[in-house]
């Protein structure tokens, strides 16, 4: 059943990988293959007017100038007409109907057969501007064919001008060999060119493209696999900074999915155990009220403060439980007297007295911040007691270890001080502060007291931020911002004030 299984998942992955391929017209090398053809052609097609318009008048120049070498020899040979069969063969070879001489104003006709009895175009060579010649050549290119045409100029450094009286009916013929020869070499162009930008593109950009995507598509199957983790390669482009891109980002991934996989392992550890734990920690409080009972004044003394801890303990451990559902509730908020919370939280991490290390609380009896008294005590606890074992790994006699929280209020902030005389804390730590299970600054933590007071921190709107670490002094700054006052319940206050 096993192999059965194995072989129906190889199945689906080569279905799937052929239903991700894409059909050849849509490829992206295909679409530049058709591109780069259209491109070579429409370039052609602006450089075939003047190259048709050049090949009509170096057509017309090659028989003027057999025109005129013609007709220099005649004019130096003895006087007479020649015979009828020898006109014809000349005018034949030159293919014109006429050919005649201009010198100082006047004409002198030299060979002629059957002359036309009209003209339907004069060319003259001489002054024949481009934009007219571009223009003419399309005319005789599509509409030619039947013309006559009158061809004059003058040929080298002659002072005669050379005249032709010809048909067009060549010349078009040879214009559409030109061009037809002229399209298919375009064309030729046009695919081999392609073909060498195709290939050339094919190898520097589709080929890594498609690697990327491969390694996307693989690591979405298994993102907990580091053998599906992309290994770029060495190239300095743009592909190859994408390619280290994509692999940082998935290593990255990679273990951030890790993090989430331990939290989520978490979660379910605690639900096991939470049940168990809230049943011993409410036998404790059952005991702890029966104290109450007492007619001594050092317990009645100690009672409370043993029934509030038990409270946060019932608290905390269903708060590890949401923590570990990514689950936090939303702050109650009430003005609260921080001075004492904070003397709350001294007698929670259970500091001696007449020990080494001090606990000031240097905030105003009168300091009033606006915050949920029991998420608060969160933060304070979470820091407070990661500063106490930070000084307490690093205890000696001749140190001082001193914790000190103050407070402060800027504008509508309140400003909550935490310092210590510590260690301060390691480089890792710092540059993962705030991220569970990496920014533990002590070996075996996990680093969730400090990002639990944050997450705290940000429902409140606030924020903890590190003052300063150095050895000796460490600080971390709490702000909690006080509740913004919506417009609309003042206005109501205002009503009924009234």
């Amino acid at each position: 059943m096993a192999d059965v299984a194995a072989d129906t998942g190889m199945v689906d992955a080569a279905g799937a990988a052929a239903a991700e391929r894409i059909p050849f017209l849509r490829r992206l090398s295909t679409k530049l293959l058709v591109l780069t053809i259209l491109f070579v052609m429409t370039a052609e097609v602006l450089i075939f007017p003047p190259t048709i318009a050049s090949f009509r008048m170096q057509w017309f120049e090659q028989r003027l100038s057999t025109a005129a070498a013609v007709s220099l020899v005649l004019l130096r040979a003895d006087p007479g007409p020649l015979e009828d069969a020898a006109q014809e063969d000349v005018l034949r070879s030159v293919g014109a109907i006429a050919i005649a001489v201009r010198e100082e104003g006047e004409s002198q006709l030299l060979l002629a057969s059957e002359m036309p009895t009209t003209v339907d175009e004069h060319v003259d060579l001489d002054t024949l501007g481009p934009v007219a010649a571009i223009s003419r050549a399309f005319d005789t290119l599509l509409f030619g064919g039947n013309r006559v045409l009158r061809v004059y100029g003058h040929v080298g450094e002659s002072e005669k001008q050379f005249e032709l009286i010809i048909r067009d009916k060549d010349l078009r013929r040879a214009m559409l060999v030109y061009a037809r020869n002229i399209v298919l070499l375009s064309l030729l162009i046009s695919v081999f060119t392609a073909g060498l930008v195709f290939f050339t593109i094919l190898q520097m950009m589709v080929h890594p493209i498609r690697r990327m995507r491969n390694s996307m598509r693989d690591f979405a199957d298994q993102p907990d696999n580091p053998g599906r983790i992309i290994q770029p390669r060495e190239r300095d482009d743009e592909l190859g900074s994408a390619e280290r891109g994509l692999s940082a980002m998935q290593s990255q991934l990679q273990r951030q999915l890790g993090e989430q996989k331990h939290l989520a392992d978490l979660g379910l550890a605690v639900s096991k155990i939470n049940h168990d734990m809230r049943n011993i920690l409410a036998s404790a409080q059952l005991m702890s009220d029966r104290l109450r009972g007492v007619d001594d004044p050092a317990v009645q003394a100690f009672a409370p403060k043993l029934v509030r801890t038990l409270d946060r303990a019932v608290s905390y451990s269903e708060d590890v439980l949401a923590y570990g559902r990514a689950q936090e509730a939303a702050p109650t908020r009430r003005l609260v007297r921080l001075h004492q919370l904070v003397e709350d939280v001294s007698e929670l991490l259970g500091i001696e007295p007449d020990g080494q290390l001090d606990f000031i609380n240097a905030v105003d009896p009168a300091f009033e911040v606006d915050a949920d008294a029991d998420q608060l005590f969160r933060i304070l606890n979470n820091l407070c007691r990661n500063a106490v074992q930070a000084m307490a790994a690093d205890a000696s006699a001749a140190v001082v270890s001193r914790l000190t929280v103050s407070a402060e209020r800027i504008g509508t902030v309140s400003r909550i001080i935490v310092a210590d005389t510590g260690p301060g804390l390691p480089e890792k730590a710092r540059q993962n502060l705030f991220a569970a299970f990496r920014g533990s600054a002590r070996s075996g933590g996990t680093g969730l007291g400090l990002a639990i007071a944050q997450e705290l921190a940000r429902a409140h709107g606030g924020a903890i931020e590190l003052v300063e670490s150095l050895s000796g002094r460490t600080v971390f700054a709490i702000s909690i911002p006080d509740q913004p006052v919506r417009l609309h319940d003042v206005r109501a206050a205002l009503r009924n004030s009234g």
